[in-house]
């Protein structure tokens, strides 16, 4: 099959395929890895040391949410990533607790070994911090560095309030059994809400995370790959247990055991997870924080080249 370049603005990145330019880089290998009847899906794209292994993100969407990082790192190192079970080409359990923060940090072990890889670097988004978190503080051995993007951090005193009521299990208990007081902003967020109205839920919560001027395709893209999964689906993952219960004390006593060197990249005005608590999740694990000016919830998709370097000058340095 020929090929043609492809060019971004920082170097070539990769080989698309002729005819279907929709990824600058095909992966290199891709299977599946099966636990307890679940199978997730998996790519590996390159090679050279460290590896690289990005982590799924909510399971609102799937592992494309790093189109903009794969072809780049590629060129460099082996990049390993996978679809989170309930989205892209995962099974969708059917049961709340396949969805815990441990079966995601085991979901990522069992790639790593699928994929004979024995140590990355870790680059997680958003949810995706709790099962970096549990990878790093757990299986200290297959982590060499771990990077956080936006991460859902919730321990600064009022930056991450909103996620630690909503996470109390009280208040998940409630939210299961009852509908929305109020089905506007914030009261969208809700197990009912996702399940009775998923596109208004999907429009709602990206319009939350693609807040940055012309960022349309990035919309349109996480929309589109939001509705590759359900809400039932979405709900199951949102109820779920995170990686230690959702207080303060917890989520600061679980980064405070990761012992590798750590990155924390967070847009100023990111509308979901505060850049308050990547400043907390900075401090606790005694990482470097990069603050992206202006930068939403997406900013690995709508600020890359800033993102790109930040994470290549991170791992160069290890």
């Amino acid at each position: 099959m020929s090929t043609v370049e492809v060019t971004t603005t920082m170097e070539t990145v990769g080989i698309a395929r002729e005819g279907d330019p929709t990824r600058a880089r095909y992966p290199d290998e891709e299977g599946y890895v099966e636990r307890d009847g679940v199978r997730v899906f998996y790519e590996v794209y390159g090679e050279g040391e460290p590896a690289i292994l990005f982590l799924p993100t909510w399971t609102l969407v799937h592992s494309r949410i790093w189109k903009m990082q794969i072809p780049y790192f590629a060129r460099r190192h082996r990049v390993v990533v996978f679809d989170p079970r309930g989205n892209g080409r995962s099974d969708r359990p059917s049961h709340l607790h396949a969805y815990d923060e441990s079966e995601f940090a085991q979901d990522a072990v069992d790639v790593m070994d699928e994929a004979g890889t024995d140590r990355a670097v870790l680059v997680s988004l958003s949810r995706g911090a709790q099962r970096a978190l549990l990878l790093a503080a757990e299986h200290p051995e297959r982590v060499t560095g771990a990077v956080f993007v936006g991460p859902w951090f919730p321990a600064s005193p009022l930056g991450g309030l909103r996620w630690r009521v909503l996470g109390h299990p009280w208040t998940r208990r409630w939210l299961a059994d009852r509908p929305p007081l109020i089905a506007t902003g914030w009261g969208k967020l809700h197990p009912h809400h996702m399940r009775t109205d998923y596109p208004d839920f999907v429009a709602w919560y990206v319009g939350r995370c693609s807040t940055q001027r012309h960022s349309t395709k990035g919309f349109e893209d996480a929309v589109g790959w939001a509705m590759e999964t359900d809400g039932n689906t979405l709900a199951l993952a949102m109820l779920a247990r995170s990686a230690a219960p959702v207080t303060r004390r917890d989520q600061l006593a679980l980064a405070r055991r990761v012992r590798c060197p750590v990155l924390v990249i967070s847009g100023t005005e990111d509308g979901v997870t505060a850049f308050a608590d990547a400043r907390a999740l900075a401090k606790a694990t005694g990482g470097r924080l990069v603050p992206i000016r202006g930068g939403d919830h997406l900013v690995a998709g709508r600020r890359p080249v800033v993102v790109d370097l930040a994470i290549r000058e991170f791992v160069e340095g290890l």
